[in-house]
């Protein structure tokens, strides 16, 4: 049974930073793109960072670009994402969740989430100003 478990989630005041992680189990995590996306209250899911199979490929949507950092360890099965220098507007549930996509990727393969088969049930975070 695949299952994503993240955590890491809090209240933290604007400018601080917090580290999310996602513990994966129930597949192959070694073969799979991960991903994290967020969705604020009242607004749709959004594409948040992604790093391929391998972990030399990542994307980050340019919202978070430089203040958002995925990475992956493969022994742990777990994919984690640093946020720094939080912002209000970061305020949202996380998710992460599992792509089986292999290269030659498409446009949208990272950033699509109807490419990605399973989601976490979130973590949330809360950044005050």
């Amino acid at each position: 049974q695949v299952q994503l478990l993240e955590s890491g989630g809090g209240l933290v005041q604007a400018g601080g930073s917090l580290r999310l992680s996602c513990a994966a189990s129930g597949f192959t995590f070694g073969d799979y793109t991960m991903g994290w996306f967020r969705q604020a209250p009242g607004k749709e899911r959004e594409f948040v960072a992604a790093i391929n199979w391998s972990g030399y490929i990542k994307y980050s949507a340019d919202s978070v670009m430089g203040r958002y950092t995925i990475s992956r360890d493969d022994t742990k099965k777990t994919v984690s994402l640093q946020i720094d220098s939080l912002k209000p507007e970061d305020t949202a549930v996380y998710y992460c969740a599992s792509n089986p996509a292999l290269p030659p990727y498409s446009n949208g393969t990272f950033y699509n989430p109807i490419n990605y088969d399973y989601w976490g049930q979130g973590t949330e975070v809360t950044v005050s100003s």
